[in-house]
């Protein structure tokens, strides 16, 4: 076995064995030595070992990787053999040379988007671009006055953007790799000296190009202050953007964690009133914990990648994930995904189709009579009579198990035929039109009528097994023209809104109303001036008591109608 020796390269800690680590010792020395007779050795060799770490941290998939000889000789391939580079002065000269590895190595066409800061007047933007997409910067530069004057100032902001988005190009490396040229030995040499040389040249050159370089140089401090400015509050809102990103993305980790802990331990407990409505709700017959798995994965896999994007925001050396870890997550995602849109579109199948069941009836209701319209309730499941949406499961005496609901609408309308009708529609869903047909025949609602007096019921029920998959009843109530309606107090919340009658269900219940044609008359409303009335025997007014016993009141009621018909 051998040992592990732990280096640091450009900064970051490296743990590689023993034979590694004296090979990598042998070639870098080598590289020294070549570059003894040259200009700025140590920076040279500094760009040489962020190169290598760069290229280590590639190979690297989890942090305590040892890196060996194959991983090594897979970057010294790529870095170049330093036999090749001898140093010479001819090197540099205008001629390239006829031999060495920057002539055998391979143009690399890829290359990295940088700002250009050896050759800017803002931020080295356009130059950067210049750089990257192959052209002269100053069409670049002709192109934002262009932009900024069709654009009335928007490409401003995009300016800003990538000037305070793309990193600068400061070290040898990235220059090459703004380039496009392989970064090795040989052009890490070139670059620098280039550079080195550049900077000889505008020292002899300086009392030619002094006043023409010094507005540039003045833009440049300035722009180079501003652009300070501008990342200082950029890295700023990054940081609370990532403090924000981590609340929130752990949060939401941390409560499907407990809700897939929650719901998918459902399944082992038995059933209890959660599991009875899921079941109720459920089509695909998949236990909840295949549910609550897929959910967190859907859903949690993202917001962990938002958590580890607000850990990068916060600290700037966070080490990445893996790429085994990476491509794990992938897949797993996307196959939540795909198992959620099966089981959604399985859902959806069962719930495709509306079918519903008419029942039709006569009610002994003519013209002059008097219909009186109530609700009832069922003791056994709820007191209260109020219309409202929701499928309940309940238990009857007898502890057997039904749905149950309220979700029952009531139209009135008015007809000219002599006699009054009840239609009582019921409608369900399934995932066809014969399967939602039998559902909707299979609710159980019932009503009666005697004396004048139309009972309805204010509920119905069906079997557990039809399962919830909208049910309801619509009830619509046929009314002949010229007969009286009176409707208990308990009715107003049953009214729906396909009714004729809609001065009827506006109005106050507890009154008598003659139905007209499509509108209505109220017989005792106050503001129907129906406060005082004309007797036949005296032919004088008598006012009507403030107060009434509730015998005398109905009594009263009567002499109304009576008078009204007569």
């Amino acid at each position: 076995m051998n040992k592990t020796v732990n280096i640091n390269l450009a900064g970051i800690s490296f743990h590689l064995d023993e034979n590694a680590y004296g090979k990598l010792s042998r070639y870098l020395d080598a590289i020294r030595r070549s570059l003894k007779h040259g200009d700025g050795r140590e920076e040279i060799m500094q760009d040489i070992e962020t190169r290598i770490a760069e290229l280590f941290s590639e190979k690297i998939e989890f942090q305590s990787q040892v890196i060996g000889m194959k991983e090594l000789d897979e970057v010294i391939a790529v870095m170049g053999q330093p036999e090749d580079y001898e140093v010479d002065d001819e090197l540099f000269e205008d001629v390239p040379p006829a031999s060495g590895s920057y002539s055998k190595s391979k143009r690399n066409t890829s290359k990295q988007l940088f700002r250009d800061i050896d050759d800017k007047y803002i931020g080295g933007v356009s130059s950067g671009l210049g750089h990257y997409l192959g052209i002269d910067a100053l069409w670049i530069r002709l192109l934002w006055i262009v932009l900024v004057l069709a654009g009335l100032g928007s490409p401003i902001l995009v300016y800003i953007l990538l000037w305070i988005l793309v990193p600068a190009a400061e070290t040898t490396s990235e220059k090459l790799k703004m380039t496009g040229e392989p970064i090795n030995i040989s052009n890490i040499e070139r670059k620098f000296k280039e550079g080195f040389d550049n900077v000889a040249d505008k020292v002899k050159n300086v009392n030619y190009d002094k006043y023409g370089n010094k507005i540039k140089t003045g833009a440049s401090n300035f722009f180079d202050s501003l652009g300070e400015v501008f990342v200082a509050i950029f890295k700023i809102f990054a940081k609370l953007i990532g403090i924000l990103i981590i609340i929130i993305s752990l949060s939401t980790i941390i409560g499907l964690v407990i809700g897939f802990f929650t719901l998918g331990s459902m399944d082992f407990w038995g059933n209890n009133e959660m599991t009875e409505y899921l079941s109720m709700v459920d089509s695909t017959n998949a236990p909840i914990w295949l549910w609550a798995l897929l959910g967190l994965l859907a859903i949690g896999i993202p917001f962990f990648a938002l958590f580890i994007l607000g850990l990068k925001l916060l600290i700037s050396n966070l080490k990445s994930m893996g790429s085994t870890v990476k491509i794990v997550l992938t897949v797993l995602w996307a196959l939540s995904i795909i198992g959620l849109i099966f089981l959604g579109i399985q859902q959806a199948t069962f719930q495709s189709h509306d079918g519903n069941y008419i029942d039709k009836q006569a009610i002994a209701i003519h013209p002059n009579d008097t219909l009186y319209l109530s609700m009832r309730a069922d003791t056994q499941f709820d007191y209260k009579l109020k219309r409202d949406s929701d499928l309940e499961i309940k238990y009857t005496n007898d502890e057997k198990r039904i749905i149950y609901s309220k979700n029952i609408h009531l139209n009135l309308n008015s007809t000219v035929d002599s006699i009054g009708k009840i239609i009582v529609e019921k409608s369900a869903e399934g995932s066809n039109f014969l399967e939602a047909k039998k559902r909707a025949e299979a609710i159980e609602y019932n009503y009666s009528f005697k004396n004048n007096t139309l009972d309805l019921n204010g509920f119905f029920t069906t079997n557990i097994e039809n399962k919830f998959r909208g049910q309801q009843v619509e009830i619509t109530l046929f009314i002949p023209e010229e007969s009286v309606f009176f409707a208990d107090d308990n009715v107003a919340s049953y009214y729906g809104f396909d009714s004729n009658l809609k001065g009827l269900i506006n109005e106050d219940q507890g009154h008598y109303f003659k139905i007209l044609k499509n509108k209505v008359e109220c017989l005792d409303c106050e503001d129907k001036n129906v406060e005082t009335i004309k007797t036949q025997e005296t032919g004088e007014n008598e006012e009507t008591p403030d107060t009434l016993t509730i015998s005398e009141k109905e009594n009263w009621e009567k002499e109304v109608l009576n008078e009204f018909r007569n």
